[in-house]
């Protein structure tokens, strides 16, 4: 899961990128990069860690334009080396640069091609050098000195053609403009946006909403899926369907718990979603549970889960409240290798405050239940606190699946929920009670926000993956790659030191 943002502007961008990313700073905390181009010249500074480490004043001095794009990253795909930081750079032609949010489900065939037949060199394992790559070699096959949209957009229904999954796209081509696609299943969320400024227009191209408006910039709207979106030296903007065979399939869970609530995506309120969530799961409970329940206090599992919990608790009459401090230095749980770190984690990432527990039944509300670890943590903190009773709510259904399309949920065996049953779950996790929402709740809470999509990716909880092309044999390889061993291996080995990455002449 990755942010990306570019921006076409009549003034330096490099603040403004800034800004951007570090709105965007929940999609990717591993790595941060961004580029600027001047008299077509570049200007880039990447690096692992958060964007206010990344950038110091010395970095942000070098990246001189008006035109440039940004990018914040965990790692998916390849390792989370720094030398697989964004955007990444091909000189022919042009001179590209690209940031890419998603990931390719036929990345290592492409890289094959990418060697034999074009006679392209890929030097990571980030599958968004093969997405670069491939957009080269197809703005190269256009021949022309000075490409136009038309040549650009010919080269994105190229892409389509050869790249499956999921990818949302922003690039640079030195000296042209900036170009920012969407896969022709729409997987993935990217938007743009425009300002007027005293010395013209200016457009701005975004993973969320927030990014866009936090900046003074008025949504235009979403691409669609297959769409692409073209804003050249001049700040002309153009705009153009690029897939054949285009249908609407966002990932839900990008309302479940990755996207910011203040966004909008595919014009759907992410926090309206969510209050929806929270109300189909106290209809479930009271259906289920009877409405004489004995649940004393609802309690989040901050922060992704307080906007359902806070519904939830309305709908059931019972008390909201706050029982866990955060600590916002720690990372996300469930992307961490290994059972020991992630519990470490979870008892440094989370203070319980014991009044709120103390001799109460308490139902205990998260976005989702991943690989269990984090929730039994939590469900044994509060018995620590002096919970009589501590239920569990998931806002989400049972994640029984790995996710291909750019979250790095780990392998299948390593999910809890994996070849289980909801009863052995709550075991596991050592809940009194355990309640899921249902995948049917769950569409309909996001599909009421947009009536037109007619289609989610819920593959993490169905096993429907929407491109079609994901068999026994690819989710068997992806398993291989990201279970704790392979990424401990992968992470420890060659190439996952610190590299030079500016091309300014100095980091």
């Amino acid at each position: 899961m990755c942010g990306i943002v570019g921006i076409a502007g009549k003034s330096p961008v490099n603040q403004p990128l800034y800004d951007a990313l570090t709105v965007l700073q929940h999609r990717g905390q591993d790595a941060a990069g961004i580029v600027t181009c001047h008299n077509g010249r570049l200007f880039l500074r990447k690096e692992n860690g958060m964007v206010r480490d990344v950038f110091h004043t010395r970095h942000m001095l070098r990246l001189i334009g008006n035109f440039g794009i940004g990018h914040v990253r965990y790692p998916t795909a390849g390792s989370s080396s720094s030398a697989e930081a964004q955007p990444f750079y091909v000189n022919s032609p042009y001179g590209i640069t690209l940031a890419h949010n998603g990931n390719l489900t036929n990345a290592h065939e492409i890289a094959r091609d990418l060697f034999r037949e074009d006679l392209r060199h890929i030097n990571t394992d980030s599958d968004s050098e093969v997405l670069l790559n491939v957009f080269a070699h197809e703005l190269q096959a256009q021949n022309k000195f000075n490409p136009t949209e038309n040549d650009i957009f010919a080269a994105v229904t190229a892409v389509h053609k050869r790249c499956k999954g999921a990818y949302a796209v922003v690039a640079m081509i030195t000296g042209y403009g900036i170009v920012g696609f969407r896969d022709p299943n729409g997987i993935r969320p990217i938007l743009f946006g425009e300002r007027e400024t005293p010395e013209g227009k200016e457009y701005i191209v975004a993973s969320e909403s927030v990014a866009i408006t936090s900046l003074g910039y008025k949504v235009v709207r979403d691409l669609e899926p297959g769409e692409a979106v073209f804003i050249n030296a001049e700040g002309q903007l153009f705009t153009r369907q690029c897939a054949e065979k285009p249908q609407y399939s966002p990932c839900i869970f990008e309302y479940v718990y990755f996207a910011r609530p203040d966004s909008i995506i595919d014009n759907i309120s992410v926090y309206k979603a969510r209050l929806r969530m929270g109300e189909r799961l106290a209809q479930k409970i009271v259906r289920e549970w009877g409405a004489d329940h004995d649940i004393d206090v609802v309690i989040p599992i901050p922060d992704t889960s307080r906007t359902s919990a806070l519904e939830l608790a309305n709908q059931l009459n019972v008390k909201y409240r706050e029982g866990f401090m955060k600590n916002r230095y720690i990372g996300r749980t469930f992307i961490m290798p290994g059972q020991g770190q992630r519990k470490k984690s979870v008892r440094q990432k989370l203070n319980p405050i014991e009044l709120e527990f103390s001799g109460k039944n308490v139902l205990l509300v998260d976005d989702s239940i991943v690989r269990g670890t984090t929730c039994r943590e939590i469900i044994q903190m509060a018995r620590d606190a002096g919970a009589k009773k501590v239920y569990f709510a998931s806002a989400a259904p049972a994640v029984k699946f790995p996710n291909v399309y750019g979250i790095d949920m780990p392998a299948k065996d390593e999910l809890i929920a994996h070849g289980r049953t909801e009863d052995e779950v709550c075991t596991m996790i050592g809940a009194d009670r355990l309640v899921y929402q249902d995948l049917d709740d769950l569409i309909a809470a996001a599909r009421e926000g947009n009536p037109h999509i007619e289609r989610f990716d819920c593959s993490v909880f169905n096993g429907e993956y929407v491109t079609g092309d994901i068999d026994d044999a690819y989710l068997e390889a992806l398993q291989a790659s990201r279970n704790d061993s392979a990424k401990k291996k992968k992470d420890g080995g060659e190439g996952s030191g610190p590299t030079i990455v500016d091309l300014s002449n100095g980091s």
